[in-house]
């Protein structure tokens, strides 16, 4: 992946005033899993799609509204990956995240409850400090290269049509690597590079079935 980015995540952003982000609590239904990392998944999360639904929503306003940016691509979370599809999970009781810490990271990452969530739930099994989890995001986000996903709407699109395109804009990635989440009318939602210990693309695991070359795909622009 290349240190610098095309096609702009936010297509504008301004962190709003007076964020926090309480500490997120470890659900009554979610096992705590404790479990030696072998891998990443960079979790990219196609934000027209994803607010497609939600414009009016108080919950996803910072994202959704308009007031506070425009968002292309965001991060949903850097997702640390075991041997098997159980991967670790809500390895430590966190504290809320510094004010300055999700001011840093809104335009990457425009929730405070996300950013929350992600540290509690994934970065815990990565670091003790969330500055240190949030900047290996930072630098493994911002290395990521992006397709031109208007040119890509526009035009008739198959799932492996879209990985060639995004692999071929990142160096070093090649689209075994690369596992999407459609939803069932067949919407992009979220794009998941599969990364290796040492944070480089690696052909993503077995376990992390890919969507068939000859699915159709399409990309809403918002609007």
């Amino acid at each position: 992946m290349a240190a610098t980015s095309a096609h702009a995540q936010s297509y504008q952003c301004s962190p709003p005033s007076g964020l926090s982000a309480p500490a997120e609590r470890k659900p009554a239904s979610e096992p705590r899993r404790i479990k030696p990392v072998t891998g990443y998944s960079l979790a990219l999360s196609w934000s027209p799609e994803f607010c497609r639904t939600r414009k009016n929503s108080r919950r996803d306003k910072t994202q959704c509204r308009g007031d506070d940016g425009s968002f292309g691509f965001i991060l949903h979370g850097l997702w640390p990956e075991t041997r098997g599809p159980a991967y670790p999970q809500w390895c430590a009781v966190t504290r809320p995240l510094p004010p300055a810490e999700v001011k840093r990271n809104f335009c990457m990452m425009p929730t405070a409850r996300l950013m929350a969530r992600q540290w509690a739930k994934h970065g815990s099994c990565m670091t003790q400090r969330p500055e240190t989890y949030f900047k290996v995001s930072r630098i493994m986000f911002d290395a990521v290269r992006f397709p031109d996903m208007d040119r890509l709407s526009r035009q008739p699109l198959t799932a492996g049509q879209f990985r060639n395109a995004f692999a071929a804009v990142n160096d070093g990635v090649m689209p075994d690597m690369i596992r999407l989440k459609i939803n069932p009318r067949g919407w992009l939602q979220e794009v998941r590079l599969c990364l290796g210990q040492n944070f480089r693309p690696r052909r993503c695991p077995v376990f992390r079935r890919a969507t068939k070359a000859d699915v159709p795909l399409k990309i809403w622009r918002g609007g």
